[in-house]
């Protein structure tokens, strides 16, 4: 069952607002190969090409506001380095205001280390490598939630979607709030003396390709290499059944990538949802 967006979807409990969506749309899309490198991966730059046309057909987003950083370019600003992912992260959420509506996909190596905060029950951060993460390191998860979540105002929607194309990525923001696939919430993630310091009055949503023990995979569509996960989410939106839940898109994918690839995609926000509300962007 899908709830209506108005008004319901206007509402929020305990000083949170969902966001209408009907504000300034900005994107930001990174997918790196990792091109000459020993790991390299085959589906992520053509991830965020499917991404991107993905927002502008479907939910009309306009290019001149998506960022897209990949290692295949000689732009050196379009390079997916440490300081540039940095940089366009500040930018994604420069001036946001109350109903925006920004998007977040990242396609890449992702990994964990340990916890030296003490924020986390299972002792690991979450870790996304940027192209040059050799030389100039990682960005760890609290590092994502410090440039991305809290500069958001109430109201204001931050989607982390298709998914992060990596291993070990269902709590790469440090959201709190995870859902179980019928809706519960599922068991603290977060340790509980930070917890309150990582909930958002931004309407915050993320979905992750896998559970942080697992890892994710790259498939083979039409010919083209893409990361199973964003590519089943993307079709799905866009043709199979637009207008779906959020619990519904998180049962679909499942359902889809599972008999394939021993992957489950992960649904998780920076507050409580109702997770029959309408999916919008």
């Amino acid at each position: 069952m899908v709830t209506n967006f108005a008004p319901s979807q206007s509402r929020a409990s305990a000083g949170h607002q969902y966001s209408r969506c009907t504000g300034r749309k900005k994107a930001l899309c990174i997918g790196i190969n990792y091109i000459g490198q020993k790991r390299a991966l085959n589906g992520c730059i053509n991830d965020i090409k499917n991404v991107k046309r993905f927002l502008t057909r479907q939910w009309g987003f306009k290019e001149g506001d998506i960022v897209m950083l990949m290692d295949q370019t000689t732009n050196p600003r379009q390079m997916p380095t440490r300081a540039n992912m940095i940089d366009a992260m500040k930018w994604l959420v420069k001036d946001a205001r109350p109903h925006d509506s920004l998007f977040f996909h990242y396609s890449g190596h992702g990994g964990q280390i340990s916890d030296t905060h003490g924020d986390k029950t299972d002792g690991f951060d979450e870790v996304i490598y940027p192209v040059d993460y050799k030389t100039a390191g990682v960005i760890i998860d609290d590092e994502l939630h410090r440039l991305m979540v809290k500069p958001l105002p109430r109201g204001c929607r931050l989607t982390v979607r298709v998914y992060f194309q990596s291993c070990h990525s269902g709590t790469t923001l440090d959201l709190p709030f995870m859902y179980h696939h019928d809706g519960r919430l599922k068991e603290n993630h977060i340790a509980e003396r930070t917890r309150s310091q990582r909930m958002s009055s931004a309407d915050v949503i993320s979905f992750a390709a896998c559970r942080d023990d697992q890892t994710s995979a790259d498939t083979v569509q039409a010919g083209v290499a893409v990361g199973a996960m964003s590519y089943v989410s993307s079709s799905q939106l866009a043709s199979r059944k637009p207008v779906q839940s959020y619990l519904e898109l998180l049962l679909s994918v499942r359902e889809i990538v599972q008999p394939n690839f021993q992957q489950k995609a992960q649904l998780s926000s920076g507050h409580y949802i109702d997770t029959r509300l309408q999916f919008i962007l």
